[in-house]
């Protein structure tokens, strides 16, 4: 059996990190379809009446200051919140991988030079960044927040994937191909990324909490991705102050990103158990 089925076969073993999966898959399906499942989360059909009124048959979450409808505005925000949490955790470990598969295989003084760049990066507190970065930009499109988040977020990955090389480009298997005439790129095509493409995985996986919740919390403070387009974080922002009053508008985004962060972080974790057998056995 590939070590791959062996993998998979571990994780469905792991019950949490199969919760965790089956919240994830639900939590993307109900992105996919907010659309369809809940009406317009922008629409304010009476900003008098409909002010922050208790949950109903109507509104099965109740409604914000604004008359908006707070479910509708729950599903519509893990669009972004998805969206920027994944795309932004594909982006860095992608960044992070090429950076520390380069400073492995390309010599001692490229690697110097990279790891180098990298502890300097390190050195500098990213959400200070992130804070200058968007307090002087007006209007940040998700995309953008993304790509910023990727950015200053793949540091750790570089050398994480940097050490894998060193410790697999002198292994005897590897001193094989290169005896039997394979290419440099054909021994990281084949004998390199299988390698490190586990830790990547684990390390992509337990990132996308942490984006989310940092996405939230630049939201919460204003930056990031402005109102009226719904986020966690800007709805949170949007019930403090009537916590006591009509604390749904607070709490049902602040649960669903407790509950998408805390999936995000037991699939993380059955994964890493799936492709590291030590820590399975």
């Amino acid at each position: 059996m590939s070590p791959w089925r062996l993998a998979a076969r571990r994780f469905r073993r792991n019950r949490p990190a199969v919760v965790g999966a089956a919240l994830v898959a639900a939590l993307v399906l109900a992105a996919l379809f907010a659309p369809i499942l809940t009406p317009d989360p922008l629409a304010q059909p009476d900003p008098v009446r409909l002010q922050d009124r208790p949950p109903s048959a109507a509104h099965l979450l109740g409604t914000d200051p604004y008359s908006r409808d707070v479910l509708s505005r729950t599903v519509h925000g893990a669009r972004v919140s998805l969206v920027v949490g994944i795309g932004a955790a594909l982006l860095a470990v992608t960044l992070g991988a090429g950076v520390g598969l380069v400073a492995g295989i390309a010599g001692r003084r490229t690697d110097q030079v990279l790891m180098r760049g990298v502890d300097v990066a390190l050195a500098l507190p990213r959400i200070i960044l992130l804070l200058a970065i968007f307090a002087v930009w007006e209007q940040v499109p998700p995309v953008a927040v993304l790509g910023v988040i990727a950015a200053t977020g793949w540091f750790q990955t570089s050398r994480i994937v940097r050490a894998a090389v060193l410790s697999l480009r002198e292994a005897d298997f590897v001193a094989a191909a290169r005896a039997l005439g394979t290419t440099g790129a054909g021994i990281v095509r084949r004998h390199l990324l299988p390698h490190v493409a586990a830790p990547v995985i684990v390390s992509a996986s337990l990132d996308v909490g942490n984006i989310i919740l940092l996405e939230a919390g630049l939201s919460y403070l204003g930056l990031g991705v402005r109102p009226p387009t719904p986020t966690w974080g800007n709805m949170i922002m949007d019930g403090k102050d009537v916590l006591f009053s009509a604390p749904w508008v607070a709490l049902a985004p602040g649960c669903a990103l407790v509950l998408t962060v805390v999936a995000f972080n037991l699939a993380g974790d059955g994964l890493r158990d799936a492709l590291d057998p030590k820590v399975a056995a």
